[in-house]
């Protein structure tokens, strides 16, 4: 079982989003808690009208809406109505929820069974319920308790599993209309805007149009760029619009301009402690040994660093963009430094068309390209194009390899062999100075 917890400033939001999926047939309320009634038998405003009355008591309190999603493994289709309120149930007392009125929506729009829990964290006594670092404090221990109570799958397990990770919108989807469109990107969204740091909406689109979306403001001259608009849309294998565009305002989680521009100052700070692991990344590829562009982009997606290369319509590559999907961090090249915008990337690699097996079996090519011989660290250092310098903390003494040992789990990118030669080197300076 995975819980995925998200906290508001509008329980009518959140309450509108789960009855729109009962309208659409895609879900249904199947429970409610501390609630006079059955589910069955309120209406909208009944619902509403419960939460509302017990968040009078703190006016104060803004953030007072929690809607968390329980989410199970393909294999458990077989839950009934019955154990999934037992587990929700259960789930909300552990976690300190249990006394507060909530609803329970079940979900069938997607591949795998999960619910919704929608509550507030405003107590009938008007205190409120500290939501700071829910997750870690209440919702694991949660978890894995429920995960042996009920012989649930565990968490651990089922993001190993293909089944249950996101996947691209199916074109297919697109074009049956708005309704379906506007789910198949919903789905999207909501698995890329918290946990990803982006900066820009190019860095944004270059997350989204792996899973076929795209964030558009469109020209400068229509109303939806004059007005500060976005629009979210669909595209075919081939990176080309089809569907219908939505209007950012009209998803549940309002991901509109304004949004992302808050977001995007954010993540500024958030994303820069782990600039050093796609750097080290890279120098690593391009220092062991000479490779393609397309060689690198191949062995930096073995370590989850997906790149995007941006080419104008005569092919020139003119901008790079490394998505980590380990970290979930976006970065422009020129945001990790000269030496890893498109132009230096280029002149690192070898010319297009050479590949590093091409070098292993033609040797004398290196001299065709103009490629000196890596002897050292020192040597590649030395022979660096001015334009950029390798993740290194300063030009001259220091080198590839202090950069590349600066910062945790460097074991995994640096060759034994180079960490012995850096070794000798080091105590033969020592012994120059005595």
């Amino acid at each position: 079982m995975v819980a995925v917890i998200k906290t508001g400033h509008s329980i009518h939001r959140i309450l509108n989003y789960n009855e729109n999926k009962v309208k659409q047939g895609v879900a249904e309320c199947i429970g409610a808690g501390n609630y006079p009634v059955d589910p069955d038998k309120m209406s909208f405003t009944m619902k509403l009208k419960r939460f509302l009355k017990q968040m009078e008591l703190n006016e104060k309190t803004k953030r007072n809406s929690v809607h968390i999603s329980l989410n199970f493994d393909v294999s458990e289709n077989h839950l009934s109505k019955q154990k999934l309120l037992e587990i929700a149930e259960s789930y909300l007392d552990i976690i300190g929820f249990g006394e507060q009125p909530y609803l329970v929506y079940r979900h069938h729009d997607a591949g795998h069974p999960h619910i919704h829990l929608v509550t507030t964290n405003i107590e009938a006594d008007g205190k409120r319920i500290d939501l700071h670092h829910l997750g870690i404090r209440k919702s694991e221990p949660a978890r894995k308790a429920l995960e042996k109570e009920f012989g649930l799958v565990q968490a651990e397990a089922q993001k190993k599993d293909e089944n249950y990770k996101l996947k691209p919108v199916a074109v297919g989807k697109a074009m049956y209309g708005k309704t379906q469109t506007k789910m198949a990107i919903q789905n999207i969204l909501e698995n890329v805007l918290v946990p990803y740091k982006f900066t820009s909406l190019p860095e944004l689109n270059a997350v989204l149009n792996q899973y076929n979306v795209k964030a558009e403001r469109g020209t400068e001259n229509s109303r939806v760029y004059q007005t500060g608009g976005l629009l979210y849309r669909v595209l075919d294998t081939d990176g080309n619009p089809v569907g219908i565009p939505i209007k950012a305002s009209l998803f549940y989680n309002k991901p509109t301009l304004k949004f992302l521009e808050q977001k995007f100052k954010e993540n500024v700070a958030k994303r820069t402690p782990f600039k050093r692991r796609v750097k080290n990344a890279v120098d690593k590829e391009l220092f062991s040994k000479k490779k393609s562009i397309q060689e690198l982009i191949f062995a930096l997606e073995k370590q989850g660093i997906h790149v995007v290369l941006r080419q104008n319509t005569n092919g020139i590559l003119y901008g790079i963009t490394y998505v980590d999907h380990q970290t979930k961090c976006v970065f422009n090249g020129s945001a990790l430094g000269k030496a890893y915008s498109a132009k230096a990337i280029q002149k690192r690699c070898l010319p297009e068309g050479v590949s590093g097996q091409d070098l292993l079996r033609h040797p004398d090519l290196k001299q065709s390209i103009g490629l000196q011989p890596q002897a050292t660290p020192a040597a590649e250092t030395k022979e660096t194009d001015k334009d950029y310098q390798p993740a290194t903390k300063s030009a001259g003494k220091e080198n590839v390899l202090e950069g590349l040992t600066q910062v945790e789990n460097t074991s995994e990118y640096l060759p034994n062999q180079l960490k012995k030669k850096r070794k000798k080197k080091k105590k033969r300076n020592l012994n120059s100075n005595q």
